[in-house]
């Protein structure tokens, strides 16, 4: 059913606003171990909040690196994962404006208030108003809108919490979006995809005719590349453990393969530094890794070198970076969420790919049903899905 159609048929469910209600919801509740199943009760939106019905999710490496967690503070359990999905306005709390029910919207982790210094300011897409510093309740109070059958509370995840037939999202994590674009691609912009293009044409600013290494070839890394191509990057390098990538990777730009565990003596760095004539104008981490970006970094060139840390740390573990090659010219940055703003910046990407000038459906590799959501978990790590759609209602 198209999105418009699906939007149309959600017009008339202000039946359940502001009551609780009751849903199926994959919950973790051991840290890697497979998710449960379970009935939940969702809480109406409080002021400055929206009740939304998920039609379909995905599966991030970020929900992984929750999912595994067993230290503090990201080890809170039990806890509903996912952050990047899809849904319909059920209702909305006081003060909500800008959606209605029946609106076709994504839910974000990243915040986008319009309203702080931050916000403002076109050098920044971290909101300073609404700061969730747990990661694990609604920003605006500190409570949980999720409980169990027993009524035990049931913890947030990035501001979302996807992987449950409804969620509850403050409004500054809520964009909406045309019902033009297809329900999986539009489940794409709300992390990974948008945070490789955003990486490569907002945060670093790829050049025409530039060279570009990227160390990881899942979901954002590939997106870096989609992106790095359209700038009209010559030489884009991706580097990665599995061999299968490099065919993968082509159809996103990737012009070259560096398997680092087939460079014998020598390291990625050398490798790049051989293949470039110096260095790589434009690296970028997309792994998670302290020792990823150490070799990102040394694999840039120097005088102006520039390397894009995207991936999140698995471990905690900080990096160390030599002095003098920075002296040199090379820089390095950060970036949550390709340094886009969501309710500006997705509206873009997603007539971008109505346009025809995104490549976005061969991220998606896999679709399964709510039912098999750990499926998704099992093809993921095994290396054998870049987006796994899952569909909250669609049966197999």
């Amino acid at each position: 059913m198209p999105s418009s159609e699906l939007v149309m048929d959600n017009k008339n469910a202000s039946s359940t606003a502001g009551k609780i209600i009751r849903c199926r919801a994959a919950i973790s509740r051991i840290p890697g171990k497979p998710l449960v199943m379970e009935e939940i009760e969702v809480d109406p939106p409080k002021a400055g909040e929206v009740r939304i019905k998920i039609l379909c999710t995905s599966l991030c490496h970020s929900d992984v690196t929750f999912w595994r967690s067993t230290q503090p503070p990201m080890a809170v359990f039990p806890r509903i994962l996912g952050h990047e999905a899809v849904g319909v306005v059920e209702s909305v709390g006081g003060g909500v404006e800008e959606v209605r029910e029946g609106d076709l919207v994504l839910p974000v982790f990243q915040g986008d208030c319009g309203e702080c210094r931050d916000c403002k300011s076109p050098k920044s897409n971290i909101c300073s108003k609404f700061v969730n510093k747990d990661n694990q309740s609604m920003p605006r109070d500190g409570t949980n809108r999720f409980r169990d059958l027993k009524g035990e509370v049931i913890h947030n995840v990035l501001n979302v919490s996807s992987f449950t037939e409804y969620t509850v999202v403050d409004v500054t994590h809520v964009v909406k979006i045309t019902p033009d674009i297809p329900l999986d691609i539009a489940c794409l912009l709300s992390c990974g995809v948008s945070t490789g293009l955003g990486a490569a044409w907002k945060v670093a600013e790829v050049q025409e005719g530039s060279t570009v290494a990227i160390f990881g070839l899942g979901a954002v890394g590939l997106s870096v590349a989609e992106g790095a191509r359209i700038r009209g990057a010559t030489r884009i390098i991706g580097v990665d453990l599995n061999p299968e990538k490099f065919e993968t990777g082509k159809k996103f730009g990737i012009t070259d393969f560096i398997n680092p565990a087939t460079c014998g003596d020598k390291t990625v760095s050398q490798v790049i530094k051989e293949m470039t004539d110096g260095g790589a104008d434009y690296c970028f981490e997309c792994i998670g890794l302290a020792s990823v970006m150490n070799d990102a970094f040394n694999s840039s060139r120097e005088g102006w070198g520039k390397t894009v840390i995207l991936g999140v740390e698995m471990h905690g573990s900080p990096i160390s970076l030599n002095s003098i090659e920075i002296l040199k010219g090379r820089s390095v940055c950060g970036t949550f969420f390709g340094g886009l703003k969501p309710k500006s910046d997705i509206a873009t990407l997603a007539q971008q790919y109505l346009d025809k000038e995104l490549n976005l459906d061969e991220f998606i590799t896999h679709e399964v049903s709510f039912h098999d959501i750990n499926k998704a978990f099992d093809l993921l790590l095994e290396g054998k899905s870049l987006r796994c759609v899952i569909w909250i209602d669609k049966q197999n």
